[in-house]
């Protein structure tokens, strides 16, 4: 097979690094790439978000597969497009995919199926909204209601700090039209767990669950990010509380999705949280997570394209999907500045004195002249398994700490609480 890889983050090179290992796979491009994945195929310069420019690579190059990896391609259609040309193509279509890209939608799917999730209201007025804002008790969350490369959520502590937020994507509009709408929800405070499910429209198999970082700073401090980081398996998740992830959220949406006229096929994504009152939604998204990618991917023994041939042919529930027992933990390097404005072209050192069993799955890196520099905020994820969780925490921030970049960052308390 040749396959079309769509994106150029971390979660992309682990991708490209698992199918790589299939024997199904003879040809992998990767568009537009990063300094990681042109090591195991050929980057293509294509944005992910250019969307006719993708689709004549496909076709120009007549791959057979092509995996969607960012949300913001799938927002814009491509699956539809790809479909159209009769292209097999792993991703939700672009009305599937409005699970990720309003949360409005989101909310208002979840309400009608009586999955569990916080009290929420919506708002295009930013008048109502602070009215809104300052009637709840507080903190309060403020989300943008489209994509907003997972900075779109502020967790108010007071109602002066939620105002600045709706102003801030309301009438400043930070994040373009994404924020023009935005949903405000009741605070819900516990443990956080990211799950998937390999959807093919009406079926769905678990993955292992994971947990991420989105704070920038140790002890959850600073602004969100797209994720610092995270392990797998989280120490709080049993098999008790899948199974009810399955149950009562995953297979509910699913199923809610497919009878609103929106099958999906592809990797649904649940951010959930452990609270008193029970197990309730965060958000949900259409697509494999960054950076817990990173985590699943090498604890995945079955070939990913056999599970991606399984969503696509509607028979998910026919095949055994293998796991390997290790824990994995993965910490993000990020760029100085980020999540704010931040420099590129930074040279990398350290990556040749890994230990052999280390993985580092590229994000904001590219190539100058041979040499790696980074050319983004989250540059590198360092991941390692271990026997435990100690271990392998012990072993990722021992080859963290090889790595340089001039204002290089990261979080130093990725999978403390788990030990």
């Amino acid at each position: 097979m040749k396959v079309l890889v769509i994106g150029g983050g971390a979660r992309e090179h682990a991708i490209t690094w698992k199918i790589h290992q299939s024997p199904k796979v003879s040809e992998i491009l990767i568009a537009p790439g990063n300094g990681g994945t042109a090591g195991l195929g050929e980057n293509i310069s294509i944005a992910a978000d250019d969307i006719e420019s993708l689709i004549k690579l496909a076709v120009d190059r007549q791959v057979d597969l092509v995996i969607v990896g960012p949300e913001d391609a799938l927002a814009a259609g491509i699956v539809d497009r790809l479909q159209a040309l009769q292209i097999p193509v792993f991703g939700p279509t672009q009305l599937s995919a409005e699970i990720e890209s309003s949360k409005a939608f989101a909310k208002q799917l979840m309400e009608s199926r009586s999955i569990a999730t916080a009290e929420s209201k919506t708002f295009s007025d930013f008048e109502l909204a602070v009215n809104y804002s300052e009637a709840q008790e507080t903190p309060i969350v403020i989300k943008a209601d489209g994509l907003a490369a997972g900075k779109g959520v502020v967790i108010a502590q007071s109602h002066e700090e939620a105002k600045s937020a709706l102003h801030d994507a309301m009438v400043s509009s930070i994040f373009g039209d994404a924020g023009k709408t935005v949903v405000i929800e009741r605070f819900l405070d516990g443990l956080e767990a990211s799950v998937f499910g390999f959807c093919d429209g009406k079926d769905l198999a678990m993955a292992l669950p994971a947990c991420d970082y989105k704070r920038v700073f140790d002890g959850d401090e600073g602004l969100n990010t797209g994720g610092m980081g995270g392990y797998s398996p989280p120490e709080f998740v049993n098999q008790a509380l899948m199974e009810d992830a399955r149950t009562q959220i995953m297979q509910p949406m699913l199923d809610a999705l497919r009878e609103s006229g929106r099958p999906f096929t592809g990797v649904l994504y649940g951010g959930l949280i452990v609270t008193e009152g029970g197990l309730q939604v965060i958000e949900f998204n259409a697509r494999l997570g960054d950076p817990e990618t990173q985590l699943l991917l090498p604890r995945l023994n079955t070939d990913f394209i056999d599970v991606v041939e399984a969503c696509l042919e509607g028979r998910i529930r026919e095949i055994s999907i293998d796991w390997r027992t290790d824990s994995c933990v993965g910490v993000v390097l990020a760029s100085p500045g980020y999540p704010g404005s931040y420099p590129r072209g930074l040279s990398i050192k350290g990556l040749d004195n890994m230990d052999d069993d280390i993985l580092v799955f590229h994000s904001g890196t590219t190539l100058d002249e041979g040499s790696l520099v980074t050319n983004g905020g989250r540059v590198l994820t360092v991941v390692a398994l271990g026997s435990n969780m100690h271990d392998a925490r012990q072993r990722v921030y021992e080859n963290v700490r090889r790595i340089e970049f001039d204002g290089m960052h990261y979080r130093n308390d990725i999978a403390a609480r788990a030990i």
